[in-house]
Protein backbone atom coordinates (compact mmCIF):
# COMPACT_ATOMS: atom_id res chain seq x y z
CA UNK A 1 0.00 0.00 0.00
CA UNK A 2 0.91 3.81 0.10
CA UNK A 3 3.16 5.05 3.23
CA UNK A 4 0.39 7.22 4.50
CA UNK A 5 -1.95 3.96 4.76
CA UNK A 6 1.24 1.89 6.14
CA UNK A 7 1.54 3.96 8.35
CA UNK A 8 -1.99 4.07 9.77
CA UNK A 9 -1.31 0.14 9.46
CA UNK A 10 0.47 0.60 13.06
CA UNK A 11 -2.59 1.37 14.96
CA UNK A 12 -3.72 -2.41 13.95
CA UNK A 13 -0.72 -4.18 15.50
CA UNK A 14 -0.52 -5.49 18.94
CA UNK A 15 1.93 -3.10 20.09
CA UNK A 16 -0.78 -0.49 19.68
CA UNK A 17 -3.50 -1.61 21.48
CA UNK A 18 -1.19 -2.23 24.51
CA UNK A 19 -0.07 1.49 24.56
CA UNK A 20 -3.72 2.42 24.47
CA UNK A 21 -4.42 0.18 27.08
CA UNK A 22 -1.50 2.42 29.09
CA UNK A 23 -3.38 5.33 27.63
CA UNK A 24 -6.61 4.36 29.18
CA UNK A 25 -5.18 2.86 32.47
CA UNK A 26 -2.94 6.40 33.22
CA UNK A 27 -6.22 8.76 32.47
CA UNK A 28 -8.34 6.36 35.32
CA UNK A 29 -5.47 6.50 37.43
CA UNK A 30 -5.87 10.15 36.84
CA UNK A 31 -9.16 10.40 37.62
CA UNK A 32 -8.97 8.30 40.60
CA UNK A 33 -6.26 10.60 41.79
CA UNK A 34 -8.50 13.78 41.26
CA UNK A 35 -10.98 12.22 42.82
CA UNK A 36 -8.94 11.68 46.12
CA UNK A 37 -7.96 15.26 46.33
CA UNK A 38 -11.18 16.89 44.52
CA UNK A 39 -12.34 18.38 48.25
CA UNK A 40 -12.02 18.62 51.78
CA UNK A 41 -15.10 16.46 52.09
CA UNK A 42 -17.45 15.52 55.14
CA UNK A 43 -18.62 18.63 57.15
CA UNK A 44 -16.90 21.27 54.91
CA UNK A 45 -17.85 19.80 51.68
CA UNK A 46 -20.81 18.28 51.44
CA UNK A 47 -23.32 21.44 50.80
CA UNK A 48 -21.17 22.15 47.64
CA UNK A 49 -22.13 18.94 46.31
CA UNK A 50 -25.73 19.78 46.07
CA UNK A 51 -29.40 19.01 46.91
CA UNK A 52 -28.98 15.09 47.01
CA UNK A 53 -26.47 15.00 49.54
CA UNK A 54 -27.81 17.93 51.59
CA UNK A 55 -30.94 16.15 52.11
CA UNK A 56 -29.59 12.88 52.33
CA UNK A 57 -27.40 13.83 55.40
CA UNK A 58 -29.85 15.92 56.64
CA UNK A 59 -29.26 19.23 55.81
CA UNK A 60 -25.96 19.26 55.84
CA UNK A 61 -24.90 17.76 58.84
CA UNK A 62 -27.04 19.95 61.49
CA UNK A 63 -26.12 17.57 63.82
CA UNK A 64 -23.18 19.86 64.10
CA UNK A 65 -23.61 23.49 66.24
CA UNK A 66 -21.03 25.39 67.15
CA UNK A 67 -17.59 24.45 68.54
CA UNK A 68 -18.35 20.85 67.34
CA UNK A 69 -18.62 22.14 64.08
CA UNK A 70 -15.72 24.11 63.89
CA UNK A 71 -13.76 21.39 64.93
CA UNK A 72 -14.88 19.32 62.04
CA UNK A 73 -14.42 22.06 59.95
CA UNK A 74 -10.96 22.34 61.04
CA UNK A 75 -10.33 18.47 60.76
CA UNK A 76 -11.52 18.36 57.40
CA UNK A 77 -9.43 20.94 56.31
CA UNK A 78 -6.24 19.34 58.09
CA UNK A 79 -6.82 16.02 56.67
CA UNK A 80 -7.44 17.92 53.41
CA UNK A 81 -3.81 19.29 53.41
CA UNK A 82 -2.29 16.08 54.76
CA UNK A 83 -3.52 14.06 51.26
CA UNK A 84 -2.99 17.00 48.82
CA UNK A 85 0.62 16.71 48.33
CA UNK A 86 0.24 12.36 48.44
CA UNK A 87 -2.98 13.23 45.33
CA UNK A 88 -0.71 15.52 43.46
CA UNK A 89 2.04 13.32 43.42
CA UNK A 90 -0.10 10.14 42.10
CA UNK A 91 -1.75 12.91 39.34
CA UNK A 92 1.89 13.94 38.44
CA UNK A 93 2.65 10.33 37.91
CA UNK A 94 -0.27 9.51 35.96
CA UNK A 95 0.26 12.43 33.60
CA UNK A 96 3.55 11.04 32.72
CA UNK A 97 2.04 7.36 32.34
CA UNK A 98 -0.60 9.38 30.14
CA UNK A 99 2.65 11.53 27.66
CA UNK A 100 4.87 8.53 27.62
CA UNK A 101 2.68 5.75 25.70
CA UNK A 102 1.14 8.66 23.30
CA UNK A 103 4.41 9.59 22.53
CA UNK A 104 5.01 6.29 21.37
CA UNK A 105 2.69 5.80 19.32
CA UNK A 106 3.37 8.58 17.52
CA UNK A 107 6.66 7.39 16.75
CA UNK A 108 4.53 4.41 15.94
CA UNK A 109 2.91 5.63 13.32
CA UNK A 110 6.02 7.66 12.05
CA UNK A 111 7.29 4.28 11.50
CA UNK A 112 10.57 5.38 13.36
CA UNK A 113 10.89 1.46 14.51
CA UNK A 114 11.07 0.34 10.80
CA UNK A 115 13.79 2.58 9.67
CA UNK A 116 15.94 2.54 13.10
CA UNK A 117 14.93 -1.02 14.58
CA UNK A 118 17.29 -0.64 17.24
CA UNK A 119 15.01 1.88 18.48
CA UNK A 120 12.52 -0.83 19.46
CA UNK A 121 15.36 -2.07 22.15
CA UNK A 122 15.11 1.35 23.61
CA UNK A 123 11.49 0.95 23.82
CA UNK A 124 12.12 -2.24 25.51
CA UNK A 125 14.18 -0.58 27.91
CA UNK A 126 12.03 2.38 28.50
CA UNK A 127 9.05 0.13 28.99
CA UNK A 128 11.05 -2.10 31.44
CA UNK A 129 11.91 0.99 33.78
CA UNK A 130 8.68 2.34 33.70
CA UNK A 131 7.25 -0.75 34.81
CA UNK A 132 9.92 -1.30 37.37
CA UNK A 133 9.48 2.56 38.87
CA UNK A 134 5.60 2.15 39.46
CA UNK A 135 6.30 -0.49 42.20
CA UNK A 136 8.12 1.97 44.62
CA UNK A 137 5.27 4.56 43.43
CA UNK A 138 2.83 2.52 44.43
CA UNK A 139 4.23 1.30 47.93
CA UNK A 140 4.79 5.64 48.32
CA UNK A 141 1.20 6.27 47.25
CA UNK A 142 -0.53 3.71 49.84
CA UNK A 143 2.30 3.87 52.40
CA UNK A 144 1.39 7.70 52.46
CA UNK A 145 -2.17 7.43 52.57
CA UNK A 146 -2.53 5.04 55.36
CA UNK A 147 -0.16 7.31 57.32
CA UNK A 148 -1.90 9.81 56.91
CA UNK A 149 -5.28 7.96 58.04
CA UNK A 150 -3.58 6.50 61.10
CA UNK A 151 -2.23 9.93 62.18
CA UNK A 152 -4.09 11.66 64.98
CA UNK A 153 -6.26 14.48 62.67
CA UNK A 154 -8.14 11.54 60.79
CA UNK A 155 -8.56 9.19 63.99
CA UNK A 156 -9.82 12.61 65.91
CA UNK A 157 -12.13 13.35 62.80
CA UNK A 158 -13.66 9.79 62.86
CA UNK A 159 -14.50 9.63 66.23
CA UNK A 160 -16.15 13.64 66.24
CA UNK A 161 -18.52 12.11 62.88
CA UNK A 162 -19.24 9.07 64.74
CA UNK A 163 -20.22 10.87 68.04
CA UNK A 164 -23.24 12.83 65.55
CA UNK A 165 -24.00 8.86 63.96
CA UNK A 166 -22.51 10.09 60.94
CA UNK A 167 -21.01 6.92 59.12
CA UNK A 168 -18.45 6.64 56.35
CA UNK A 169 -15.57 8.45 57.66
CA UNK A 170 -13.27 5.70 58.65
CA UNK A 171 -9.79 6.33 58.81
CA UNK A 172 -9.04 3.72 55.70
CA UNK A 173 -8.28 3.83 51.96
CA UNK A 174 -11.19 5.37 49.66
CA UNK A 175 -12.41 2.80 47.06
CA UNK A 176 -10.91 5.47 44.30
CA UNK A 177 -7.43 5.01 46.13
CA UNK A 178 -7.40 1.52 46.04
CA UNK A 179 -8.67 1.69 42.14
CA UNK A 180 -5.73 3.62 41.34
CA UNK A 181 -3.37 1.20 43.54
CA UNK A 182 -5.13 -1.74 41.34
CA UNK A 183 -4.51 0.59 38.02
CA UNK A 184 -1.32 1.14 38.85
CA UNK A 185 -0.50 -2.65 38.81
CA UNK A 186 -2.30 -3.07 35.60
CA UNK A 187 -0.17 -0.28 34.20
CA UNK A 188 2.99 -2.28 35.52
CA UNK A 189 1.83 -5.41 33.65
CA UNK A 190 0.77 -3.86 30.47
CA UNK A 191 4.39 -2.19 30.11
CA UNK A 192 6.10 -5.55 30.79
CA UNK A 193 3.81 -7.09 27.80
CA UNK A 194 5.17 -4.12 25.60
CA UNK A 195 8.75 -4.61 26.53
CA UNK A 196 7.86 -7.92 25.47
CA UNK A 197 6.83 -6.95 22.47
CA UNK A 198 9.29 -4.57 21.49
CA UNK A 199 11.27 -7.62 21.00
CA UNK A 200 9.21 -9.72 18.78
CA UNK A 201 8.86 -6.52 16.95
CA UNK A 202 12.77 -5.76 16.92
CA UNK A 203 13.04 -9.30 15.88
CA UNK A 204 10.36 -9.18 12.66
CA UNK A 205 11.54 -6.04 11.53
CA UNK A 206 15.73 -7.27 11.13
CA UNK A 207 14.17 -10.47 9.49
CA UNK A 208 12.47 -8.58 7.53
CA UNK A 209 14.88 -5.69 5.70
CA UNK A 210 17.52 -8.95 5.64
CA UNK A 211 14.78 -10.18 2.81
CA UNK A 212 13.93 -6.45 0.95
CA UNK A 213 13.04 -8.69 -2.33
CA UNK A 214 10.00 -10.30 -0.72
CA UNK A 215 9.16 -6.94 0.09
Amino acid sequence: GSPERRRWLYLYTGQACCQVVEVLLAALILVCSSVSSGSAGGYTGLAALGGMYYYQYGGAYSGFSGADGERAQQLDQRLYLLKQPIARAAMAVGGCLLVFPCVLILVGVLRVPWHFPAWLLIECTLYIMTAVGIVPALYYFLHSLLSVYNSSVCKEREQLYQSKGYQGFWCSLHGAEIAAGLLGCMAAMAYLLSAGLAVRDYRTVREQKQKPLQL
